[in-house]
């Protein structure tokens, strides 16, 4: 599948970026550049900083029994990264429903200024005293709608893969 050509300056405006970091040296695979696993390993950081601001801290899952759990990821993998470059990760939400969130998060590698790669996500709020998923709170569910709808405004379309299904 083709990459599409999204002018870096588009997925810039998503900010604020859910992360910022350095990628460590320990990152590094045999090949010299960060290993496949750490993208992902960036994208669930990046997640968590995400449903934070969605109001779901550790600390309100720990109080209501509750979770989220990502039910279908895509990742393109477009550039190399590589160890001590500085990255950052924009979302951008997709669509929701009652108990699912469709989004896309954007690896930038601010060092070299280029978009390093794309995961897609399905996730779902859950209910970890049954194990299953669950309507989304009230409160998050409203600020879904709003970042949805922001969405729904760019001037571009966003980059899917076709294999996830709201």
């Amino acid at each position: 599948m083709k990459p599409p050509q999204i002018p870096l300056q588009k997925i810039l405006a998503l900010a604020p970026p859910c992360l910022r970091m350095t990628v460590p040296d320990c990152y590094r695979d045999d090949n010299g550049h960060m290993n496949v696993r750490w993208y992902v390993g960036i994208f669930d950081d990046a997640s968590d900083v995400l449903h934070s601001g969605l109001g779901l801290t550790p600390e309100y899952h720990r109080q209501h029994g509750t979770g989220t759990f990502d039910l279908e990821h895509h990742v393109q993998y477009l550039r190399e990264v590589m160890p001590g470059e500085q990255v950052t990760v924009y979302v951008r939400y997709v669509a929701q429903s009652e108990k699912r969130l469709h989004y896309v998060m954007f690896l930038v590698n601010e060092t070299r200024g280029q978009l390093a790669a794309m995961l897609e996500c399905l996730n779902a709020f859950a209910d970890l005293t049954v194990r299953r998923t669950a309507p989304w709170p009230a409160k998050a569910a409203t600020k879904i709608a709003a970042e949805v709808e922001r969405s729904n405004c760019l001037d571009w379309p966003a980059p899917l893969s076709g294999a996830i299904q709201s």
